[in-house]
């Protein structure tokens, strides 16, 4: 076996037996297929990644195929929000698809499922169903319905199909077999009436079909060659498969399902039920809120494309299922960041200084570098005066002698400026600090030319001028759970872990440089994180989201008992 096969992860190992064996490669067609019933994930984000990636290194065709069955949970705003979010991770797809583009052929392969005995209407209630389909150690029986005529279940069908039944009273069934040891082969239902408005097909309809029925022939339909999905459906492969045989033309492609492990998120929920329990109950904003594990919520703070694609790639494909510490996402978002973003200056916790010699008045323009990684960004200019703020975390008033920042009697180099000394402080009635008094070294000014001193000191921090500062309201995320796994324990409200302090909201300084700043613009504010201008900012109020620190400082909460 050579290096390259030795690579190969088991879905790359699967596809390449299959072209091994016969499958011509131009055959190769993959999909992606949400439900249009909430915002994707994280979880969906790798496999986007891994059906798309597919698409790319094989040259084949990917589809976006939206399972659109349920049109009681299914909006048009979902379907905006699934095709903007997987552009944005920078994928195409080739066709874009609708399980409701084939409700006809779905319902005319149910009417010759019934010609041919192979599905009945059964009108049990869903009480009487559950008590009949046994257990999973017990044989079911068979519904009073099952031997129904032909002509009899294509009378119902029709007529649950025109509007004629209320919801629930009958539904179409699968007869394969009631002592079947999988349950989901125990005549598993096909259809069920259901008088809701369709986001596509309107009030077309008034039965639809389950997505099981629905998704194994929808990938026949298309003649996509491999069908991945989550280990959950394991299950229902069977089905799948037995689905496929009744409608199977051996001059096409067959699809093949193959499924591989969900990568969970540590303190995270990716389920879109509870992701929309967050949204109905306030507890976030917004689907699309910062906290949120979507992949929409991370748009928005300030995570980069390239680094979720990276993480994807990371974490790979596995048979079992296993839990993603999330600081392995934001070292692959902070990796991107400190490649692509501008540094600027910002000061959040602020003090104010004031350079008791720098003359009353005087205000300089100097010379600051874009970015320490590419030398190509160039330098930008920002005012420098005689009041500034700096962070009140930069100064002690006593310290010892691992304390590299400002202090009485010690030097630092204000970035891009001078060198300081710390002389004295101002203190309020309380004996909080208000004001810090340094001197500065004239003959000691930093900057890109060649009249740049060279005096060195151990200590630099960054500062913002006071006449020249922009404020702005600066929110800091921390993790939505304080739990590592919110969903381990079956027995606890997954909401008992949320985090009351997820979001903090301050006022904070920036160099003017920033006043245009625009929604989606990502910066590192030096020595701070990296933040990035939210859908919110406005030239009247700019809003910054911190979006990951420069390293990985949090500590956990510790969880609840």
């Amino acid at each position: 076996m050579s290096t390259e096969e030795k690579s190969l992860n088991f879905i790359e190992q699967i596809i390449e037996a299959d072209l091994k064996n016969g499958l011509s490669k131009d055959k190769l067609r993959f999909r992606f297929p949400p439900e249009p019933n909430g915002y994707l994930h994280v979880g969906h984000a790798s496999a986007i990644c891994l059906n798309f990636g597919l698409g790319i290194d094989y040259q084949a065709p990917v589809n976006l195929r939206f399972d659109d069955t349920n049109p009681a949970k299914e909006e048009q705003e979902y379907v905006d929000a699934i095709k903007r979010d997987i552009e944005w991770l920078g994928f195409k797809w080739s066709n874009e698809c609708y399980a409701s583009d084939y409700f006809q052929q779905l319902y005319d392969w149910a009417i010759e499922f019934i010609k041919a005995g192979k599905a009945y209407v059964d009108s049990q209630s869903s009480e009487e169903m559950a008590i009949q389909k046994g257990t999973p150690t017990t044989p079911g029986t068979d519904s009073p319905y099952r031997n129904r005529s032909v002509e009899e279940n294509l009378d119902l069908l029709t007529r649950m199909k025109n509007g004629e039944f209320p919801n629930g009273t009958h539904i179409l069934r699968a007869k394969i077999s009631m002592g079947a040891n999988n349950m989901l082969m125990r005549d598993p239902i096909m259809y069920r009436i259901l008088h809701a408005h369709h986001h596509r097909t309107g009030n077309d309809w008034c039965i639809y079909p389950m997505y099981d029925w629905a998704h194994g022939e929808s990938d026949y339909l298309e003649q996509i060659s491999h069908s991945f999905c989550t280990l959950e459906f394991l299950p229902h492969r069977e089905l799948y498969d037995w689905f496929l045989d009744q409608v199977y033309d051996a001059t096409k492609v067959r699809p093949k399902q193959r499924e591989f492990a969900r990568r969970n998120l540590s303190h995270t929920v990716v389920s879109k039920r509870k992701l929309l329990q967050l949204v109905e109950e306030k507890h976030v904003t917004s689907w699309d809120d910062p906290r949120m594990s979507t992949i929409s919520g991370m748009r928005r703070r300030g995570y980069p494309p390239m680094a979720i694609r990276n993480f994807a790639n990371t974490i790979g494909i596995a048979k079992r299922t296993n839990l993603i510490d999330v600081s392995l996402l934001e070292f692959c978002v902070r990796e991107e960041l400190n490649k692509t973003t501008p540094r600027v200056m910002a000061v959040l916790n602020p003090v104010k200084l004031i350079i008791t010699n720098y003359p009353e008045g005087r205000e300089e323009i100097l010379d600051a570098e874009n970015s320490q990684e590419d030398e190509s960004l160039g330098f930008r200019k920002v005012p420098f005066s005689k009041e500034l703020y700096i962070e009140r975390e930069d100064f002690q008033e006593e310290a010892n002698k691992k304390f590299f920042r400002l202090t009485l009697g010690t030097e630092v180099r204000l970035k891009n400026a001078y060198i300081i000394k710390g002389e004295s402080v101002v203190k309020d009635t309380t004996g909080n600090i208000t004001e810090i008094h340094c001197t500065y070294d004239e003959d000691s000014r930093s900057g890109s030319g060649t009249e740049a001193s060279q005096r060195k000191v151990k200590g630099t921090i960054h500062w913002v001028s006071t006449n020249h500062a922009i404020e702005a309201e600066v929110r800091i995320y921390d993790r939505l759970f304080t739990h590592e796994n919110p969903d381990g324990d079956k027995e606890v409200d997954f909401k008992e872990y949320i985090n009351p302090n997820s979001l903090e909201v301050i006022t904070g300084y920036l160099e003017p440089s920033l006043a245009t700043a625009k929604s989606g613009e990502r910066f590192q504010f030096q020595r701070l994180g990296y933040y990035c201008v939210d859908k919110d900012s406005s030239s009247e109020k700019l809003v910054f989201n911190k979006t990951v620190g420069l390293r990985d400082t949090w500590a956990k909460v510790e969880s609840k008992e």
